[in-house]
């Protein structure tokens, strides 16, 4: 109990809110999907609260268990692109019973923890080729398994993810203009050899607003008369019409921000985005707890983390960036996701609760 109580309650109370906010807004429609995703709460919240109270300074000290995460997890990518079933086009879940399991989500914490192991010490060293490329040789290998699925948001969230810990660790300037050149021209490549026509047409898309309403731009339309039509407070749980009716498609997932506005108003949405921001915040304060590299990197990789899904899912909701299938975290649906989420937390909660952290 005593260890509990050394739990950050700003951290826990702002994850129970979310929780809550996921459960509520998925129970106002459908209701398989709000059982299941009570399921995994459950089950993220038992990993929350248990990786806390564990001894993680003594458990991460080991690198080659550190490694071994990132290989496991690199193991399930590799056998889910070979055995797994198409499911929404792509091989990307693994299917044991009822369970689906998404391998790629368990990647991005296999990234954090093992970048924050690997820039402690050697951000320093940021500046010479060879840890840069041995950075790129952990971020390719997953990314391109992730590709192939093919899941290309994911990738572009574990890129987000590595570029990111260059970026904090301090990567010079000239490097940093080089990798923005060699990104432009693997993005004219990508546009033109790996994009499907339906994937442009969501970028185009972008551009023309007004344009297929009942086609590429359904989605985002749906979302912004949801939105639109919410008011202060909202048309109450489970009056949305768009949800209710069906018109909002993905109201679980990818537009569940815009399923909460519809029902709990522009006031719901501020305080759903303040509670976004009030996590952000105390994640970076439980980083500087930490007294040492590892403990501060962890809490950064969290950050960009959390930020990457919190801009891409509300810039698709908003029309301002192309719908790559990235959930809002901690609330979309999707066990393997909130997994992910919590489990990182409860690691940031182990950092804070011992004397002098990792």
């Amino acid at each position: 109990m005593k260890i509990l109580a050394r739990l950050d309650s700003t951290l826990v109370v702002t994850v129970l809110f979310l929780e809550a906010v996921s459960l509520i807004t998925l129970a106002s429609g459908d209701q398989s999907l709000f059982v299941r995703q009570l399921v995994w709460v459950l089950v993220g919240l038992i990993f929350f609260f248990g990786l806390a109270i564990t001894n993680l300074r003594a458990i991460f000290n080991y690198r080659w268990l550190i490694l071994g995460i990132y290989f496991f997890v690199l193991i399930l990518l590799a056998v889910t692109y070979f055995v797994a079933p198409f499911i929404h086009g792509a091989r990307s879940w693994l299917v044991l019973g009822p369970i689906q399991l998404q391998p790629a989500e368990f990647m991005k914490a296999a990234f954090i923890i093992l970048f924050s192991s690997f820039f402690a010490v050697r951000h320093v060293a940021i500046a010479r080729v060879k840890i840069i490329v041995a950075s790129f040789i952990y971020f390719i290998i997953p990314a391109l398994l992730v590709l192939i699925q093919p899941d290309l948001g994911t990738t572009l969230v574990l890129f987000g993810i590595w570029f990111g810990y260059l970026l904090v660790s301090g990567l010079p300037l000239r490097y940093l203009l080089i990798a923005i050149t060699i990104a432009l021209l693997l993005g004219v490549w990508g546009w033109h050899s790996l994009l499907a026509d339906y994937q442009k047409d969501r970028v185009t898309g972008l551009f023309k607003p007004s344009e297929d309403p009942l086609g590429v731009n359904y989605s985002v339309f749906q979302s912004k008369i949801a939105i639109g039509s919410a008011g202060f407070f909202g048309k109450g749980f489970g009056q949305g019409t768009q949800v209710q009716l069906g018109f909002l498609p993905a109201a679980g997932t990818d537009f569940i921000f815009a399923a909460f506005v519809e029902e709990w108003g522009i006031l719901g949405g501020i305080i759903l985005l303040s509670a976004f921001l009030l996590l952000i915040y105390r994640v970076l304060q439980l980083g500087l707890k930490s007294s040492n590299n590892f403990g501060r990197f962890l809490s950064l990789g969290i950050v960009i983390f959390l930020l990457l899904h919190f801009v891409i899912n509300l810039g698709s909701v908003l029309g301002l960036l192309p719908v790559i299938g990235i959930g809002l975290p901690l609330v979309s649906y999707g066990g393997s996701s909130l997994l992910t989420s919590l489990v990182l937390l409860g690691i940031l909660q182990g950092v804070v609760l011992r004397k002098g952290g990792f």
